[in-house]
C-alpha cells in the first residue's frame, strides 16, 4: 500500500477539495471521506468528480464515502487512513486537530486552527504532542511555499539589497499588509458556492482570524526566519477596529445557492 492515505472530515471549505487537485507519488488514490449526509459532502463529492473528469491532467481518485451522524467519532474509532485532512467549520476544528494528533493521525488544516484566544492551549497541546508521537500536525494552505513569497524573504533579508527593518511606531508601522479576499470568486473554473454557514462569524470567525492569519504568518515568517512567536510572550494588541460586510440578499443567493437570509 501506498504510505500516505488521505481522510477528509467534515469538509465545508474548497481547500478540502484542492488537497485533491494533483495525483502524487507515494500517495494512495482512494480518499475515505467522513461527514454528514448534506450540501457540504456533495459539493465535495462534486469537486472531487470535477478534478478526474477535467480535460487537461484529470486525476484518478476513488473515494469511500462514510456517510451519517458522528462523523469524527466514527473516523477516530477505525481509521482507515493515516492523515486526516481538516477544512470547514473552523469553531470546532483545534478539537478535531487535538483528537486526531491523540489518535496517531497526521493532520492537514487550513487556517484557521482558532478562533479564541480562550482557545489557544489547545493548539500548544495539538502541536507538543504531534511533537512527542512523531506525527505531523501542519497548515495545508500556507502562502510560504510560494515563489515570490519566497523570493520576498531572501530579498528582506539580504541587508545589502534592502537595509533594515525600522522599528515600528503606532502611526507609522514597520509593515503594512493588505488582502483582497473577495466572497465571491472562480475556483477552478467554476463558481465557489461558499455554504450559507461561512456567513456566521461563530462558525468562520471574522476577517482577522480568517484571511488575516495569512498576512499575520507572512510578516513573522518574513522577517524573523526560523524563530518561533511565543504569543503570550511576543504579542501584543495595542488598537484594532471591526466594521461588517453588508451583503444584499440577491449577492447571499449567488453566493451560497440558498433561497435567502
Amino acid at each position: 500500500m501506498a504510505d500516505i492515505r488521505f481522510m477528509t472530515l467534515d469538509p465545508g471549505h474548497f481547500h478540502a477539495a484542492l488537497v485533491h487537485g494533483e495525483i502524487y507519488p507515494d500517495v494512495s488514490d482512494r480518499v475515505d471521506i467522513f461527514a454528514p449526509v448534506g450540501p457540504d459532502l456533495v459539493a465535495h463529492l462534486h469537486r472531487l468528480s470535477g478534478f478526474n473528469h477535467r480535460a487537461a491532467r484529470p486525476t484518478s481518485w476513488t473515494w469511500e464515502v462514510h456517510a451519517g451522524p458522528d462523523s469524527f467519532a466514527r473516523l477516530r474509532r477505525d481509521p482507515p487512513g493515516n492523515v486526516v485532512v481538516l477544512s470547514g467549520r473552523n469553531r470546532v476544528k483545534i478539537d478535531q486537530i487535538l483528537g486526531a494528533v491523540e489518535s496517531g493521525l497526521h493532520v492537514l488544516a487550513d487556517k484557521p486552527w482558532v478562533l479564541r484566544s480562550a482557545d489557544l492551549p489547545k493548539l500548544e497541546r495539538a502541536l507538543a504532542e504531534a511533537d512527542a508521537r512523531g506525527t505531523v500536525a501542519y497548515d495545508i494552505m500556507t502562502e510560504r511555499f510560494e515563489a515570490t513569497h519566497q523570493l520576498q524573504r531572501e530579498f528582506v533579508n539580504d541587508p545589502a539589497t534592502f537595509g533594515r527593518i525600522e522599528p515600528g511606531q503606532p502611526d507609522a508601522p514597520s509593515v503594512y499588509m493588505e488582502s483582497v479576499h473577495y466572497l465571491k470568486k472562480m475556483v477552478a473554473g467554476a463558481p465557489n458556492i461558499r455554504p450559507p454557514w461561512f456567513f456566521d462569524t461563530d462558525e468562520q470567525g471574522e476577517g482577522l482570524s480568517d484571511v488575516g492569519t495569512h498576512l499575520v504568518d507572512l510578516v513573522q515568517w518574513t522577517l524573523f526566519p526560523d524563530r518561533a512567536i511565543a504569543a503570550a510572550a511576543d504579542v501584543q494588541i495595542l488598537d484594532a477596529c471591526r466594521w461588517p460586510t453588508t451583503i444584499p440578499e440577491a449577492a447571499f443567493r449567488t453566493v451560497t445557492g440558498a433561497a435567502g437570509f
